[in-house]
């Protein structure tokens, strides 16, 4: 088991990193002294595949366990979804001394966060990702949130975890659409910081669609340990955090425009990523054979190149201007330098933005 540190004084916490550790949740939590009462919060999928094995494992412990499950889908991040689970918090009797455990991706994660920091004005949150994506990304950092109808993640808080755990062995059973998306989370961590990561990617393709574990397991190791050191050094993103944002903010303009329903996030933020690397070219930021590296690993994957819907370009951008990093009305984006290095943009002109994202669409 690999741990990496997420230093934040007093809200320090580990990340776990291993193939089959799921089984070690409870030991690790009774060793932290926390409640020995707690909600699992997960959606139908991944409660059948993991929720009896954290359940037992935990109660196996003397840690009281009630499991509340939520649509897998966009759609559970929302107010009344949580309006749902603070009542079923109530009813199963959960004090200020519980915890919250959340189990699966990064819709729940979010989601359980969300609960977890408002609940009783918060209680103590547990991530246990079970998608390469969580690993990477949503499950470390403590930014929680729900969407409203006019974009993505508009409630929400900073909230960090009493630790996470990332068991290798649960990307064994994610289909492979959603390895495919989660690895577009992947590829903006080699951009934004690692060369050697976006060439681990470029080699070992095949291996890594193959699901390979030593692979995984040095992909989620060396994620964690970028999105840790960037989080330590700008908690609440006030500067240097806004990079982990590359390809985000067309990507959310995605999503709401199309109901959380046509795209999966990894999906959008390809796109997105794509879309900034084409800017930068314009910009005369990015050599243009660094930007067709990164537009060939995409396409490779198989993640889109292009948005494939016919949205106007537009109602696009007046999305992108509700984008949480916007500042003074300006829309603020990652642009690419080289891959390894991005800088943060807020002076793009409207009609570049306008014209670069016309040729995005079909």
């Amino acid at each position: 088991m690999k741990q990496v540190l997420v230093n934040l004084k007093d809200n320090s916490y580990p990340i776990y990193i291993g193939q089959g550790i799921l089984d070690d949740l409870g030991s690790l939590l009774s060793k932290d002294k926390l409640s020995s009462k707690c909600a699992i919060i997960t959606n139908p999928t991944v409660n059948k595949l993991y929720g009896k094995k954290v359940k037992d494992g935990l109660e196996s412990k003397g840690i009281k366990t009630v499991i509340l499950e939520v649509p897998d889908s966009e759609t559970s991040k929302s107010l009344k979804y949580a309006g749902k689970l603070y009542v079923k918090l109530l009813e199963n009797k959960l004090d200020r001394n519980s915890y919250i455990i959340a189990l699966g991706g990064g819709v729940t994660g979010d989601l359980a966060g969300f609960v977890a920091a408002t609940y009783l004005r918060g209680i103590s949150l547990i991530q246990v990702p079970t998608t390469l994506l969580a690993q990477v990304d949503s499950a470390i950092g403590g930014k929680v949130a729900v969407d409203l109808p006019e974009g993505k993640n508009l409630i929400g808080a900073f909230y960090q975890p009493k630790l996470v755990l990332s068991d290798i062995k649960t990307l064994k059973t994610l289909p492979e659409n959603e390895l495919k998306s989660s690895l577009a989370e992947v590829i903006k961590y080699g951009i934004i910081s690692d060369p050697d990561l976006f060439e681990l990617l470029d080699k070992n393709l095949e291996k890594i669609k193959q699901q390979d574990q030593k692979i995984l397991n040095e992909i989620v190791i060396k994620c964690s340990k970028i999105k840790a050191s960037v989080v330590e050094e700008d908690e609440k993103e006030q500067g240097k955090r806004a990079i982990l944002n590359l390809g985000h903010t067309l990507a959310h303009a995605l999503e709401s425009n199309t109901g959380y329903t046509r795209y999966s996030h990894g999906e959008a933020i390809a796109i997105g990523i794509i879309f900034a690397a084409k800017l930068s070219t314009k910009l005369n930021m990015l050599d243009i054979n660094e930007f067709e590296r990164i537009f060939g690993l995409i396409q490779s994957i198989g993640l889109p190149t292009k948005i494939k819907d016919d949205l106007e370009a537009d109602k696009l951008l007046q999305t992108m201007q509700l984008d949480k990093k916007v500042k003074d009305g300006k829309i603020r984006m990652i642009l690419l330098k080289r891959i390894g290095e991005v800088v943060i943009i807020d002076e793009i002109p409207m009609n570049l933005l306008k014209k670069e994202l016309e040729k995005m669409l079909p």
